[in-house]
């Protein structure tokens, strides 16, 4: 029921409502300066439900949050929800937001494909998602229990291939832990692996761990090896229990990695609002590409609320400071993770196209889907562009192209988009 004692309200004169009126838009126009009320009436809603997992990737969506960036840009009622897994994730979406599930995430680029095309929800039944946004460059690391660290591994898996091979004919299951089937971890330890000549099909097992347990599995043995983003590579250090054989950006210099993406019937239904959220995001790269800003963005991560874990274990790496745990420090590494320069923030369709091809490599999608349709329907690198010149991005920071041109990978192999299916005929170790 409403407070107001009716014998005392007074209702005000129209030159009060006007007087007072104008000064609330001239007070909302200053708070909201990069056009939240430009051009239109604002954001359709001022609520959307996006999860991350705790993964110093996640950091601009956890920002925009933080710093108030969503609520200038009219969006005020967003809320960040933790996921205990990219399984999770994958439930939630399926559900939406308005079914007590999310309608958006920080996300492994290649799921709202495989959520897109059916492949990993329930009853193969589509989720159309759109990616607004790629949200990082590198950061990840493939790391190794201390029993293999005798064997120096590092790109050059040679030794270990020789030593997993007695172990293997001896009776034991060597066993490598991947975040997602099909995810960009799982896609980096196969790569690596199929490289080195280990065939991830048949010579080693490829189980499904949760990137927040990844240390403690490996504490009891539960693995050999995983693939996962930071903090966990280097908390695996800290608790010497393990080491980092490579950063990923060794395989792939400035790979693509997570993305921020939207259910495409939330962005549909709110198209004003996909922008707006767009928009803090793109701020929050920005702001999180600062060195000067590393260390404010790692105390946030760490805090209870977020990561729960030490600023230590996220901080140096952030700040391109690699100790590998094996005597191996690399200080200013060309591939810490990267938020924004570099067009990291860009989400190139080349690189979505890659994503897709190796999925078709190890069977994860079928050899004849349509790949390029499928990236015209999920990636939205147009509104990209939208928010990026209403933010004020100067036009060097905006890629003239859709791709990045050819990739060049550790091992030799040259990824060009123009010609994808040769590339993939060209792979020696495939399921596909």
């Amino acid at each position: 029921m409403n407070n107001i004692d009716s014998k005392k309200f007074v209702a005000p004169s129209r030159r009060q409502f006007l007087t007072g009126a104008a000064a609330l838009l001239t007070a909302a126009r200053a708070e909201f300066p990069a056009g939240a009320f430009a051009a239109s009436a604002g954001p359709e809603t001022t609520k959307a439900k996006f999860g991350y997992i705790a993964l110093t990737d996640s950091a601009p969506v956890i920002i925009a949050k933080e710093k108030g960036l969503f609520a200038k840009h009219g969006m005020p009622d967003v809320e960040i929800a933790k996921q205990a897994s990219w399984g999770s994730t994958r439930d939630n979406l399926e559900l939406g937001g308005e079914s007590g599930g999310i309608d958006g995430a920080h996300i492994l680029s290649p799921m709202p494909y495989q959520l897109s095309l059916g492949t990993v929800t329930k009853n193969n039944q589509p989720v159309p998602m759109q990616i607004l946004a790629r949200l990082n460059l590198n950061g990840q690391c493939i790391s190794i229990g201390n029993n293999f660290k005798w064997l120096k591994p590092g790109l050059d898996a040679t030794a270990l291939k020789s030593e997993w091979e007695k172990q293997s004919a001896a009776g034991r299951d060597i066993k490598c832990a991947v975040t997602f089937p099909g995810g960009t971890h799982d896609l980096w330890v196969r790569y690596w692996l199929a490289a080195n000549g280990i065939n991830p099909e048949k010579d080693v097992s490829i189980i499904v761990v949760p990137p927040p347990q990844m240390v403690a599995n490996m504490k009891i043995g539960t693995m050999d090896a995983f693939c996962v983003g930071e903090p966990w590579n280097d908390q695996l250090v800290h608790q010497e229990i393990g080491f980092t054989a490579l950063t990923t950006g060794e395989l792939w210099h400035d790979h693509p990695e997570k993305a921020f993406a939207v259910r495409t019937d939330w962005a549909d239904k709110n198209p004003r609002a996909a922008k707006a959220v767009l928009m803090a995001v793109l701020e929050a790269q920005q702001w999180c590409d600062q060195a000067a800003n590393k260390a404010e963005m790692c105390a946030i991560l760490g805090t209870r609320a977020w990561f729960n874990v030490p600023e230590g274990d996220i901080l140096p790496r952030s700040q391109g400071t690699f100790d590998y745990g094996t005597g191996k420090v690399v200080t200013d590494s060309p591939e810490l993770m990267k938020f924004w320069r570099d067009h990291a923030s860009y989400p190139f369709q080349s690189h979505d196209l890659w994503f897709l091809t190796e999925n078709v490599r190890w069977g994860k999608i079928a050899p004849g889907v349509d790949l390029n349709a499928a990236i015209k329907q999920v990636n939205r690198e147009d509104l990209w562009r939208e928010a990026a010149k209403e933010l004020g991005v100067a036009a060097s920071e905006i890629p003239a192209s859709t791709s990045r041109g050819p990739e060049k990978f550790f091992d030799g192999s040259i990824f060009d988009p123009q010609s994808s299916e040769a590339y993939l005929a060209k792979l020696a170790i495939k399921k596909a």
